[in-house]
């Protein structure tokens, strides 16, 4: 039995209970997250009156990329992504802040699996090397 206040237990309900297509999709890419990276870490952030389920996030040395849905779609923004090569084109949303790039899955969408685990594993190496720097 999983205690309902972990993280993963609490990202588990919000995928439950969505019961549509975007549930799906943010299950996919969990999956892949943790295939890419076994150590990741879930939390969930950002919980408030208008949001009580809060953000998923998946965590190795920080911040690689949170989980957001929306009406018409599921956006994974990556919390470094503009310094991460995107050589597939993966990123299609978050061009016009200096930081963060997102990808956003609409119904009927498919992502790439191999080229989304490269750009998780990326985001890993990218906040690895920036706690190294700092160490």
């Amino acid at each position: 039995m999983s205690d309902p206040d972990l993280p993963s237990s609490r990202i588990d309900a919000k995928l439950a209970s969505l019961g549509d297509w975007r549930g799906e999709v943010l299950a996919r890419m969990r999956e892949l997250i943790r295939a890419a990276d076994p150590d990741v870490v879930e939390a969930v952030k950002w919980v408030k009156p208008t949001n009580p389920s809060g953000v998923p996030t998946w965590e190795h040395a920080g911040i690689l990329c949170t989980g957001e849905v929306y009406k018409t779609y599921v956006k994974l923004t990556f919390a470094h992504g503009a310094a991460l090569d995107d050589p597939t084109g993966l990123f299609n949303a978050g061009f016009g802040g200096g930081t963060r790039r997102a990808i956003d899955i609409r119904e009927g969408e498919t992502i790439d699996a191999a080229a989304f685990k490269a750009l998780v594993k990326a985001a890993i190496a990218l906040n690895e090397a920036k706690q190294a720097k700092r160490a």
